[in-house]
């Protein structure tokens, strides 16, 4: 067990921070587009803002549907969550062309807490790469027995600073904020899954594998 951690309040307000976050900018885009469909008169203009209307609010839907599995109850205590709805708000979350998803393992129904450390697995990869790549996911084993690997592929991939030591439950200089958050958070579930994370990088590769914990 690690020293640091933060209250419950604490981590409510900084994961609900981290959400809006996430949100806030396609809404505002729809907001600006809704602006535009007030004032403006040409026909073109009106287009390209219905336009960016749509696409940021199926941006902005994405967004929460990922953050409800990824952050939320998404069901009982003890519940199970298909890994196909994973899969599907994973791909709804890559809406860029520079940015490919291959998802390998059987659809099933696995408990809760291991899929959300999955989707928070891929998001933590994604943002390995930002100029865009490949994400892979490799899922081994059923039930209480899910394991994963993700890696990400592309130009220049790495972890930002700090997030190794995150996971670990060791913040630098035992700060977490509304940014840091997720990988956080990522740890606290991977703890509570008996799954420590293994993390391996090379020039243009990271790879995130989370396993069960041997028995002692």
């Amino acid at each position: 067990m690690t020293a640091f951690a933060l209250e419950g309040l604490d981590l409510a307000a900084l994961a609900c921070s981290r959400v809006c976050h996430d949100v806030i900018s396609p809404v505002g885009a729809i907001i600006n587009g809704l602006e535009v469909l007030e004032e403006e008169k040409d026909d073109e203009m009106r287009g390209i803002a219905l336009d960016l209307i749509k696409k940021s609010a199926a941006t902005a839907s994405a967004r929460l549907q990922f953050c409800r599995l990824a952050y939320g109850a998404a069901g009982s205590a003890g519940a199970a969550i298909d890994t196909g709805d994973a899969e599907m708000v994973t791909r709804g979350l890559i809406n860029d062309e520079r940015t490919k998803l291959v998802w390998n393992g059987a659809r099933q129904l696995a408990p809760k807490n291991k899929v959300k450390l999955l989707l928070n697995l891929c998001l933590i990869a994604i943002s390995a790469i930002p100029r865009g790549g490949l994400v892979t996911v490799d899922l081994s084993g059923e039930g209480d027995a899910l394991e994963a690997n993700v890696e990400a592929k592309g130009l220049n991939a790495r972890l930002a600073r700090g997030v190794e030591a995150l996971i670990a439950g060791e913040p630098e200089g035992g700060i977490v904020d509304g940014h840091s958050i997720q990988p956080y958070f990522t740890g606290l579930i991977a703890r509570a899954c008996g799954m420590p994370i293994t993390i391996s990088s090379s020039a243009e590769r990271v790879t995130l594998h989370a396993k069960r914990a041997p028995a002692k």
